[in-house]
């Protein structure tokens, strides 16, 4: 089937999704290419449309094993009319349980028709130097890994004559989904004195989390725990409290050091 244009959609508060999902269409090489960054909350204020001319490829980051509840809304929202479709989530080296299987499940509720997806590797977001989880991934071999996946992509798209006729890609996880997505409502942020109001953190947050008049003052309830403000502060005065979230990067760092390689089902 012949494709008209890539359209790339990716929620990536700290940039590892959206830079698989970039990867992944680098193999598909297609000369026509829409990027539709979904981290911000304005950008989650119009729904998507797409045609069975399009191939979608929609990434998210993993949640506690789930798609993030923040986005429901926006995803089920949209509205396809057989597109095919990629499903992309990226995991901080735990696991990724259901959160591509719901993704799967969402897009095809939507009226689209998934040909692919898989599971890539990030830097977990509670990772800090002391305690890493994943640091620097993906990295070089990931991508690579990415770039192969949307070659493969490409192959497939080519032997199959109509969207009508995309058959179903097996993708594992469960029904009912496992766990809650419910993330934690937690106060783990300190604000050093190196702070200068730069308003960096603010625009950076994807849920609106942090006054941009005074970026000491955060909102714990909407705060999504992505620790991005932190990861982009240029003056580095965002810093870890001790406490739970903290307690969680040591756990993560202890128990899931061994590296994880990704997956993909076509």
């Amino acid at each position: 089937m012949k494709i008209q244009s890539l359209k790339l959609v990716y929620f990536s508060p700290t940039g590892t999704t959206k830079t698989v999902v970039r990867k992944i269409a680098r193999g598909i090489n297609h000369s026509n290419v829409e990027c539709i960054d979904i981290t911000r909350p304005d950008a989650r204020i119009q729904s998507l449309k797409t045609t069975e001319n399009e191939l979608l490829i929609l990434g998210v980051p993993v949640y506690l094993g789930r798609v993030p509840a923040l986005l429901n809304e926006w995803l089920h929202a949209m509205k396809a009319r057989n597109t095919p479709a990629v499903c992309v989530v990226v995991y901080g080296n735990r696991v990724y349980e259901d959160a591509l299987i719901e993704l799967k499940d969402i897009l095809t509720r939507c009226g689209c028709k998934p040909i692919a997806g898989g599971a890539w590797i990030g830097e977990h977001s509670f990772s800090r130097s002391e305690t890493p989880t994943a640091k620097g991934r993906p990295d070089a071999r990931d991508l690579k890994h990415a770039e192969l996946f949307g070659r493969k992509i490409r192959e497939k798209l080519i032997s199959i004559p109509s969207a009508d006729q995309i058959p179903e890609v097996t993708i594992p996880g469960c029904h009912p989904y496992r766990g809650d997505s419910k993330l934690w409502t937690v106060d783990f942020i300190a604000v050093s004195d190196a702070c200068v109001q730069c308003g960096t953190c603010a625009v950076g947050c994807p849920v609106g989390a942090i006054d941009p008049e005074n970026s000491r003052a955060i909102d714990t309830e909407k705060c999504i725990t992505c620790c991005a403000c932190m990861r982009y502060c240029p003056k580095h005065a965002r810093t870890m409290k001790p406490g739970m979230v903290m307690d969680a990067s040591v756990r993560l760092s202890t128990l899931y050091n061994e590296r994880k390689e990704p997956e993909f089902f076509i």
